[in-house]
């Protein structure tokens, strides 16, 4: 238990140290054995013309959750190599949540999917988005990983 609010409470300080997610508010809500929970209340600025959540926003809790899965697996010097999204319905909801877990890690590279669901001011979760993707697990914080787009996260 005490392993696990360490893991959550470092991983919040590196999510912390990214201004851009700071800008969006987001939050690690779960951080540990290659799996992460992201979350963002949805706020008028985050929506496109329609009023649904933009694709913008959802790419990058995608990216950020697939990211700090990784780091939660094998440590804080990775890096995102690449992801594919499909967008499966309109993002209606109160908040954002992406759910991600580790597929398979490897020495060089880490594979990891991610769901991404709306909450409802309820609390049910509708599934809007799935992601998958490949991140890089540089050789000895090379390149300035650590910090860098989710390092250890």
């Amino acid at each position: 238990m005490e392993a696990e609010a360490s893991e959550l409470a470092y991983g919040r300080k590196v999510l912390e140290a990214q201004p851009f997610s700071v800008l969006l508010g987001a939050r690690l809500t779960a951080f540990g054995d290659g799996e992460a929970v992201l979350e963002l209340d949805v706020r008028d600025e985050l929506r496109q013309q329609n009023g649904f959540v933009h694709g913008g926003v959802l790419s990058y809790a995608a990216d950020n959750a697939l990211t700090f899965a990784a780091g939660a697996a094998v440590g804080p010097a990775v890096l995102t190599a690449g992801f594919t999204i499909d967008y499966l319905r309109p993002a209606r909801g109160e908040v954002l949540r992406a759910r991600a877990a580790v597929v398979r890690a490897g020495r060089t590279r880490v594979v990891c999917r991610c769901d991404l669901l709306m909450v409802d001011a309820e609390g049910a979760e509708t599934l809007c988005a799935v992601a998958q993707g490949t991140i890089a697990v540089a050789a000895d914080g090379a390149d300035g990983a650590e910090g860098a787009e989710g390092a250890r996260g």
